[in-house]
């Protein structure tokens, strides 16, 4: 593999003073940012405020921003990721590569165009930098950078380490500490054992996932990861929530995803529930013993919650009877309880005329799944992300007790609701790394067991830099999304941190299991190959939790306020 007359695959290449490269070159992109929010800012500010109608009239550039703030979020968390390694003696051969491919890949993508998608590459001239002004960040060592960090020699030697320590459960370290990473190696075993035989059949037949599955995750703690102790959960961190969610989709997002229903009806209970409710319902959720499920959205408003149209009215005993439609609800037919968000005031035709409910109804079977009188429902047929299943549901004069509004008092729904975002999104960051991490797996290992002309796909630079790119910047996402845990967990706030993660695992997600699939060649085609279903799954990942354009459109709105 001669590159200029030297043989790169073989030795380091490493570039000398690394983290003094990098590390210098944060401070000129940063400028490039501060820049970029102020034009981008003359674009959308009337009156002395940030315009609605201005960000959606320049929505290109507001987005651009967007993502320009994520890369440069991204960097700095992992030049802080190699600075504890570095510190601790454990900066290796393998985390220094991703470290040096990490940085040469972005800062180049930042200079010459972010790419938001497939179809769509945000340049800095479209936030209004003009030519002197996107020179500004090209000093010698973000030049260097550009020039040397992702070559040829550092993607094949970064695959051949891999290849070699197949074995181990992530490529490169983490920078966890110990106790996470062990709770990483207990959940990593049980998908190995439990799920990843199993969860292409679940897929192809669009079963649900086993209940035995849902009754072993409750009494490995999974439901009650981050509740706490008082109320019979673990009382553990974010990050804990972070690696569990992650290894179990690896698995399998179904799996995975399980606990992101218990994890937003906690964060309701513990944020806007009463001493009652939380007594109540959260040792209930930390057991498994109830399991709810997420009822917001509805037809025809998609992202826009602020214009839901069920209706919840309150009787003469103090009860509810609720009447309305809604859509795209998980695992909606075998759960206890509904976290079910309504409109109390019918005055209203905004957000502030939301209340939250915990609407009590009886599970159900695959012979009768919505049992509960004034509820009805039907499923939805789905790409991916099948092992809970998707539906509608219909509410008429459906019964709620008045004792079960979230926190007592109407017209705090939407609230409540925003308070659960931050935790919610870094959940969601964790689920992509894990299925960004799942089409690595399968695509390494058909890449080093097909042969053609006479050689393992791995061989070929094409496959080995897809394989080397997958693996850089699921470490890029995963320091995004454990730093955004990381402040969540010191009570800082995080929303901005917890979008941007979201919005990159999405992303990443998908490449790679797009990568994984073309790694696979006509294969990955056929239903039988796991990467045809990763593929289906990672789909979801920019469209649930929020949207990658509402998303880039919520960071874009703090970047400018």
């Amino acid at each position: 593999m001669a590159h200029d007359g030297q043989d790169l695959s073989l030795g380091s290449v490493i570039l000398p003073d690394l983290l003094t490269l990098t590390g210098d070159s944060i401070a000129p992109i940063e400028g490039i940012l501060e820049t970029a929010r102020t034009h981008v800012r003359e674009t959308v500010v009337a009156d002395g405020r940030v315009s609605g109608a201005l960000v959606e009239q320049n929505q290109f550039a507001a987005h651009g921003l967007a993502w320009l703030a994520t890369y440069v979020e991204s960097l700095r968390q992992m030049q802080a990721w190699a600075k504890r390694l570095e510190s601790e003696g454990t900066f290796g051969e393998v985390e220094q590569l991703i470290h040096q491919i990490a940085f040469g890949e972005y800062l180049s993508q930042i200079h010459g165009g972010i790419q938001m998608n497939q179809g769509e590459i945000v340049r800095l001239a479209d936030m209004g930098l003009n030519q002197d002004e996107r020179r500004a960040m090209l000093t010698d060592q973000v030049e260097h950078l550009m020039q040397h960090g992702n070559n040829p020699g550092a993607r094949t030697r970064l695959v051949q380490l891999m290849e070699e320590r197949q074995a181990e459960v992530t490529h490169g370290r983490t920078g966890l500490d110990e106790e996470l990473e062990m709770i990483r190696d207990q959940f990593r075993r049980y998908a190995v054992e439990k799920v990843e035989p199993y969860a292409h059949e679940w897929h192809l037949k669009d079963e649900l996932i086993p209940m035995e599955i849902i009754e072993e995750l409750a009494e490995m703690g999974v439901f009650g990861l981050t509740i706490p102790e008082e109320y019979g959960g673990l009382g553990l961190s974010k990050a804990s929530m972070c690696v569990v969610s992650e290894e179990l989709s690896r698995g399998y997002i179904g799996v995975g995803s399980l606990g992101t229903r218990s994890e937003i009806a906690a964060e309701l209970v513990i944020a806007g529930g009463t001493e009652e409710q939380k007594q109540k319902w959260l040792p209930r959720f930390a057991s498994g013993e109830t399991l709810p499920t997420a009822v917001f959205t509805e037809p025809n408003t998609g992202s826009d919650l602020g214009s839901l149209r069920t209706r919840a009215v309150k009787d003469e005993n103090g009860d509810y009877s609720v009447t309305g439609n809604k859509t795209w609800i998980t695992h909606a037919a075998r759960t206890h309880v509904m976290t079910l968000l309504a409109r109390t005031d019918p005055t209203t035709d905004n957000y502030k005329g939301l209340s939250m409910f915990l609407a009590e109804k009886i599970p159900g079977t695959d012979e009768d799944p919505f049992p509960t009188e004034g509820m009805t429902g039907g499923e939805i047929e789905v790409l991916g992300y099948r092992g809970m299943k998707e539906y509608e549901l219909g509410f008429d004069d459906f019964k709620v007790k008045g004792e079960n509004l979230l926190g007592g008092e109407e017209g705090n729904g939407f609230k409540q609701l925003m308070e659960t975002f931050e935790s919610a999104r870094i959940q969601t960051a964790a689920r992509a790394i894990g299925v960004a991490q799942a089409a690595l797996d399968v695509g390494m290992q058909y890449a080093i067991d097909r042969k053609q002309f006479g050689k393992s796909l791995i061989n070929f630079p094409r496959v080995s830099g897809k394989l080397a790119m997958m693996a850089v910047e699921v470490m890029i996402a995963r320091q995004l999304t454990y730093f955004s845990a990381w402040e969540k967990d010191h009570g800082r706030r995080c929303d901005l941190e917890a979008g941007m993660a979201k919005l990159l695992g999405a992303r990443v997600a998908w490449a790679n299991a797009d990568n994984a699939l073309q790694i696979h060649g006509g294969n990955g085609f056929a239903l039988e190959y796991t990467v045809s279903r990763i593929l289906c799954d990672a789909r979801i990942l920019n469209i649930f939790e929020g949207a990658a354009e509402i998303q880039a459109q919520v960071i874009a709105r703090r970047l400018l306020a």
